[in-house]
């Protein structure tokens, strides 16, 4: 259908500005083409290799591609994140529906494919990595950029544009199901990893999409889609901040509006935030997309529209771009309010000419475009070229393109193996060759054990009985054995992971007694709304162990074996009398595919832990919300019964050497003013017996304020690994810009005044501390402030550190 004159149209002009290109375009296009770019289709790939087909849903609209097509079409959605389906013959599904969508209208133009990326590529066979919450245990920019930009170059070789991902929302509420999402409880932590992965998503071609802007995690009781009431300063100071750092340095290209109202305003259509903040302030040039049906919500659930048009109108208006998943608002329901009058058609333009920009930018309108992805072009111009049928061109891809390669596995090991906290241990790991193991728990032997709910074989697969993973999964019981080939190593269940019944707790008692130590694996079950106890929609009451799992620990510890606490999780979890009692702790925030084989690593003393916590860990299961961002009446008080003092802290972890930090010195003034800098450095030395990495942390305490301020909150780190014996100096430069928060006016200021300045290993294990002063008057800030203490870490000589009766020195530092 495709007129030959486009071939020379100014919008296929690579050489032109994409806004020229785009507005070109947008002039020679009828009101239905221009709505038809405005939304997705959900579709899942053919096993056939034939085209993609729409997928129904109870929220979605009987779609009929022949009526859509020749109008054009906007985006596909999860092409092969809906059904399992080899990677071979999904991207041939693809490139054949992209065919087909350019050839049906009239300016040629494919659709945007996206897909879900927040623990991988969400796709039959493709590698599964940690979740995010393990991302920010590694503290470790640069790798999860690796990691990032592997997942990316997997996407686009087969044909996927957009990844629906990082999760920048700040953990308010452990109880909340999709903790696992989240990077953790510090919005500094959250802004400077989620940075890191979307500059690798978008290095790779990908066009990351931050998301749920913005207040999702604050959502009370963390109640899934619940109201959120917090004040504008709380919103600005720990809400907004990662998604401002992430639209400052990252290159990201799209949004994803939240769920949820705040104060009574959704964000799917509130208009400060999608456009004046996020545009008008920030600068944000590329799209905003809507969370899977939140436009439909604004009718069915926030009911602040009367009808779908209603919807559809408020949140084009208020800055959303694009429909997903599927189109319900923004097709004929847009059109009519156009048409009548109620909307302007410059809101329709506003919007397409962001979605064509867009696509101009990913090559869609070039001359030279092709659908055939990087992964089947070698493929396809072998023999299996097109002209052979549907069933022939199927058969030569099928098995062609691996989504989990080694390489893919050993970076899905390095992020595993950096993110596994020992939260606490009497000396008893590593695990010295123990005869008999007793390996007990309900995710002693499950290979699910490992996966977020975002994974594909818990997302999707776990609708496919019958289908297998797609990757290899070894247990926690397969890779112990394989850790200690001399050890004999009984697995007992024990029970379940949320069911009542005790039944099987005799045998595993009677394993434990007999065995030398007991490796307790406890934990979630990652699912979706309900399917899970992890999870989106998976929300809980209090933060006790699920089902009888609390019990079962209790009766291991009573049996006098030294229990080893393993918890593959999605959440922290309150533990009962285990901190005290256990022989050691060892936390595992869904650590991916390759997450069995690196906690046996751990427990043997292969891998050194170096992960840190990224959301306190609490000692009572029912003091939520609490996050180590209190101020003084949030934390344990007089006036309250109630104390929330967490069992680990943030930022807390141990491995096995030790590091002393020394000689802190001020590099800068004591006294600078309220626009200037200072500086501090100190010594770290690795003061055990082997290799490690020290997480070196910055805090700042603003002892008086203009308004209430959290106690302490992060405000830089460096990871540091060091040799045994070996010393770096970290030197670090600290603006006056860090200390500025959200005043009584609202506006964000830096004040006069003293501060503290914290060197620990954890929010609560201060070391070192420095006390400077901001001097002048206080000054106003805005989103061009600085906002990073810049790390710098130097190698030292090597001094001789006596090492349990020995010497070790004459060792280079790694840092």
């Amino acid at each position: 259908m495709t007129d030959a004159i486009t071939e020379h149209a100014s919008w296929r002009n690579a050489a032109l500005p994409a806004t020229e290109r785009a507005d070109a375009l947008i002039a020679q296009m009828t009101l239905r083409e221009k709505t038809a770019q405005l939304f997705g289709i959900w579709v899942g790939a053919s096993a056939e290799g034939g085209e993609v087909a729409p997928y129904q849903h109870d929220m979605t609209a009987v779609v009929d591609l022949d009526e859509i097509l020749p109008h054009g079409l906007g985006q596909l959605t999860r092409p092969f994140g809906t059904l399992p389906v080899d990677a071979g013959t999904g991207a041939l599904s693809l490139m054949r529906s992209q065919q087909r969508i350019a050839a049906s209208n009239r300016f040629g133009i494919p659709a945007l494919a996206h897909e879900e990326c927040l623990a991988g590529f969400a796709a039959w066979g493709a590698t599964a990595y940690p979740v995010p919450l393990a991302w920010g245990a590694t503290f470790n920019p640069g790798l999860i950029r690796r990691m990032a930009a592997a997942i990316g170059a997997d996407m686009r070789s087969v044909g996927i544009h957009q990844g629906l991902a990082p999760v920048l929302d700040v953990v308010r509420d452990a109880r909340w199901g999709r903790v696992e999402e989240t990077i953790g409880e510090d919005p500094y932590l959250v802004g400077t990893i989620g940075t890191a992965y979307i500059q690798g998503l978008e290095g790779a071609g990908i066009v990351a999409t931050l998301k749920h802007f913005a207040g999702y995690s604050a959502s009370r009781a963390g109640r899934n889609l619940a109201p959120v009431s917090i004040g504008p300063r709380e919103f600005a100071d720990v809400i907004l901040a990662p998604f401002e750092m992430a639209v400052r340095e990252s290159g990201v290209r799209s949004v994803m509006h939240a769920y949820t109202d705040t104060d009574g305003i959704p964000s799917a259509a509130d208009a400060e935030l999608l456009t004046g903040l996020l545009r008008g302030t920030w600068g944000f040039t590329g799209t905003v997309v809507a969370d899977y049906f939140g436009i439909a919500f604004l009718k069915e659930l926030h009911r602040i529209a009367g009808t779908l048009g209603e919807a559809g109108s408020a949140a084009l208006s208020a800055g959303v771009d694009v429909e997903l998943p599927t189109v319900n608002a923004f097709g004929g329901h847009l059109l009519r309010e156009v048409e009548s009058g109620r909307l302007d058609i410059a809101v329709i333009d506003r919007a397409l000419r962001r979605v064509l920009v867009q696509k101009i930018g990913l090559g869609l309108l070039d001359p030279d475009w092709s659908p055939v992805p990087a992964a089947l072009a070698g493929t396809l111009n072998d023999g299996g070229g097109d002209d052979g049928g549907v069933t022939a061109v199927a058969d030569a891809v099928r098995g062609s393109i691996t989504l989990d390669p080694p390489e893919n596995r050993r970076l899905a090991a390095e992020v595993a193996e950096q993110s596994i906290i020992l939260t606490a241990n009497n000396g008893i790991l590593p695990l010295a060759a123990p005869q008999r193991i007793a390996l007990i728990g309900p995710n002693a032997d499950n290979p699910m054990a490992f996966l977020g709910c975002y994974s594909f074989p818990a997302h999707v697969g776990s609708q496919h009985p019958g289908t297998p993973a797609g990757i290899d999964l070894p247990t926690v019981a397969e890779s112990v054995r394989a850790e200690f080939p001399q050890s004999t190593v009984t697995v007992v269940q024990g029970c379940s992971i949320d069911g009542a019944e005790t039944g099987g707790f005799d045998e595993a008692l009677a394993a434990a007694e007999a065995a030398d130590v007991v490796i307790a694996v406890l934990g979630d079950r990652a699912g979706l709304f309900g399917r899970g106890t992890s999870g989106e929609g998976c929300d809980v009451e209090s933060l006790v162990l699920p089902g009888v799992q609390q019990q079962l620990l209790d009766a291991l510890l009573d049996t006098g074996t030294p229990v080893v606490l393993t918890l593959l999780t999605g959440r922290p979890y309150a533990l009962g009398g285990a901190p005290g009692r256990a022989a050691a702790v060892v936390h595992s925030f869904f650590p991916g595919e390759e997450g069995g084989p690196a906690l046996a690593g751990v427990l043997s003393g292969r891998i050194n832990p170096s992960g840190r916590l990224p959301v306190s860990v609490p000692a009572s299961p029912g003091a939520q919300p609490a996050t180590y961002l209190s101020a003084p009446l949030g934390r344990m008080t007089e006036v309250s019964s109630i104390d929330p003092t967490p069992a680990y802290a943030f930022g807390h972890g141990l491995g096995y050497t030790t590091f002393e930090f020394s000689d802190l010195v001020l590099d800068g003034p004591q006294q600078f003013p309220v626009d200037g800098e200072t500086g501090i450095s100190l010594t770290v030395t690795n003061t055990g017996g082997r290799d490690g990495a020290e997480i070196v942390q910055l805090y700042l305490h603003d002892p008086v304020a203009s308004v209430v301020r959290p106690v302490q909150r992060l405000i830089g780190y460096a990871r540091v690994p060091l040799a045994a014996g070996a010393s770096a100096r970290v030197s670090v430069t600290v603006p006056a810009d860090i200390a500025s928060f959200t005043g009584a006016r609202g506006n964000r200021i830096v004040e006069p005044g003293l501060l503290e300045l914290q060197i620990g290993c954890s929010s609560t294990d201060i070391r070192l501390r420095r006390e400077v002063e901001l001097t002048g008057s206080t000054r106003t800030v805005d989103h061009t402030r600085r906002l990073h203490c810049d790390f710098h870490v130097r190698d030292l000589q090597v001094r001789e550190v006596p090492v349990r009766g020995f010497k070790v020195g004459k060792i280079t530092g790694t840092g």
